[in-house]
């Protein structure tokens, strides 16, 4: 009889989502799932790495030097409390977060400050194993493959494509039905019958999505 552990290696949500025991998520309230998504084990998404905005910023440090300890903790807990956390990660439907893949939001030095912004990931896409990726957007229907590496504040439109292996430049902008690959990434090709993994209605995202945890 085939072992019966791997039943419970996934833990579903009310939307669908099919996320592993073994994976590795830090700051669950600032990380949002459209549903039908699915994250491997040793899988990293780092939703702990927010932006904290700049009322926020200038409270903490008005608060930092006052006489009064007491005054000073109680008023920066009821504004770190704030009923609309910053969102660090979004993830939409039915995409695929590969084993040991790394989903880590951008960041930049702004203003004399370094400070993280939000990664957006869309619908229907499929991020290989090992990748890591530090896009300011992946749009729909989008495959980055295996090792790849997308810098901090790269943008990836739809229907592209990353090779396995290649290395997209910070704050590159890839474009729509276009492959990229090689370290550093340049255009390789265009999105066709060889690339188009995903395909305009997501038929393979939904196929990965059925099977795991069968």
């Amino acid at each position: 009889m085939p072992p019966k552990a791997s039943k419970g290696e996934y833990i579903e949500t009310d939307t669908g989502n099919k996320i592993s025991r073994r994976s590795l998520i830090h700051g669950t309230q600032h990380i949002i799932l459209g549903g039908k998504t699915v994250i491997q084990s040793d899988a990293v998404i780092r939703g702990d790495l927010y932006r904290i905005s700049s009322s926020q910023q200038q409270q903490q440090q008005q608060h930092k030097p006052t006489a009064s300890t007491s005054t000073s903790t109680s008023t920066t807990s009821t504004t770190s409390a704030s009923p609309n956390p910053s969102v660090a990660i979004t993830i939409g439907r039915y995409s695929y977060i590969s084993r040991q893949a790394i989903l880590r939001p951008p960041s930049r030095l702004h203003r004399g400050v370094y400070s993280f912004y939000p990664l957006k990931i869309g619908d229907h896409v499929f991020v290989g194993e090992r990748a890591v990726v530090e896009a300011a957007s992946v749009g729909n229907h989008v495959q980055i493959g295996r090792d790849a590496v997308v810098g901090s504040m790269a943008i990836i439109k739809d229907f592209a494509c990353v090779l396995d292996g290649a290395v997209v430049a910070p704050g590159m902008v890839v474009p729509s039905w276009c492959v990229v690959g090689g370290a550093p990434a340049r255009i390789v090709g265009e999105v066709g019958e060889g690339y188009g993994v995903e395909g305009a209605e997501g038929g393979m995202a939904r196929e990965r999505y059925r099977v795991v945890g069968r």
